[in-house]
């Protein structure tokens, strides 16, 4: 009987309090699968779970790090491995919870430890592909890497540039690199539940959630974070560039929230396609409440 088991779906979906009730029942420990909320300082942009919450389960991977320091997926991916085959040899129920569709995909599959970011490389390439199209690098890769030129689009430049630093900082390409991957999914018994909601009801929350951030007092909260020294991926938090934008004069306190709504509810997007695409998820709609997830999960866990 399978004993993790994932809740992903997009924010402001109920993940985090069906996470909860469902971990309350069953003596099982959280792990975050969230990249946000590994940051300590921010709580009110990032929906951390509340102070009863952290008390009563125990949650991993939450308040881990400063904004000052940068977090990777391959971090995540190896201290999370670890955590869940230890919960599982002494038969702890485990519950993976969270809405980073990156983070679920290296916890399933795996991901492998590549060579670090190479800025100069990358800027080289970026001017290149400005000038000359994104074609001439995706032949590139095709000379150096064919399996891995097939699986990528000539128009997806991210990840075209990724295999092409791979290769010119590793000599391995990255096609061969992906071969060293090791997930949970075929070792463990993994069942994964999507949190299904209408759309508009979803951005209905959205955008409640975001005012409820403002009256709670996410300026005050931006424009201390803003003092600090912010990693690259922690200036990403949906919240600090659009009340920044209001501290600093270019935007009114209206604009800003209008603005922290819109990216959100553009995100939810994002995380909708990346979810959906993998077949492996299965959708519980709990528009009305999450009575049919929490009684799967429960005939799961036991």
């Amino acid at each position: 009987m399978s004993k993790i088991v994932f809740i992903v779906g997009p924010t402001a979906a109920g993940k985090t309090q069906a996470a909860f009730d469902i971990a309350k029942k069953t003596g099982a420990q959280i792990i975050s699968c969230d990249s946000m909320l590994v940051y300590k300082e921010p709580r009110i942009i990032t929906s951390k779970p509340p102070k009863y919450m952290l008390d009563e389960v125990r949650h991993h991977f939450v308040d881990i790090i400063s904004v000052s320091e940068s977090y990777d997926v391959y971090s995540y991916y190896t201290e999370a491995l670890k955590l869940i085959a230890d919960s599982y040899s002494k038969k702890v129920p485990v519950i993976i919870c969270g809405g980073s569709g990156l983070y679920m995909k290296a916890l399933l599959d795996g991901v492998f430890k590549g060579p670090s970011r190479n800025n100069e490389l990358r800027a080289s390439l970026e001017s290149e592909a400005r000038i000359k199209g994104n074609n001439v690098l995706h032949e590139k890769l095709k000379f150096v890497d064919p399996a891995a030129a097939r699986k990528i689009s000539p128009n997806d430049l991210k990840r075209i540039i990724r295999a092409l630093e791979v290769y010119y900082t590793a000599g391995v390409p990255i096609s061969e690199k992906q071969k060293e991957k090791e997930g949970i999914w075929g070792k463990f018994p993994v069942k994964i539940f999507g949190t299904g909601i209408e759309r508009n009801r979803l951005y209905k929350r959205i955008n409640e959630r975001v005012n409820g951030m403002f009256n709670e007092g996410a300026v005050n909260e931006v424009n201390e974070l803003i003092k600090l020294p912010l990693s690259v991926t922690a200036a990403k938090i949906i919240g600090i560039s659009e009340i920044k934008g209001y501290l600093e004069g270019r935007c009114t306190y209206d604009e800003a929230k209008r603005l922290m709504a819109k990216n959100t509810r553009n995100f939810a997007k994002r995380q909708w396609t990346w979810f959906r695409r993998d077949k492996r998820i299965e959708w519980i709609d709990i528009s009305d409440n999450a009575e049919d997830l929490e009684n799967n999960i429960l005939s799961i866990l036991g």
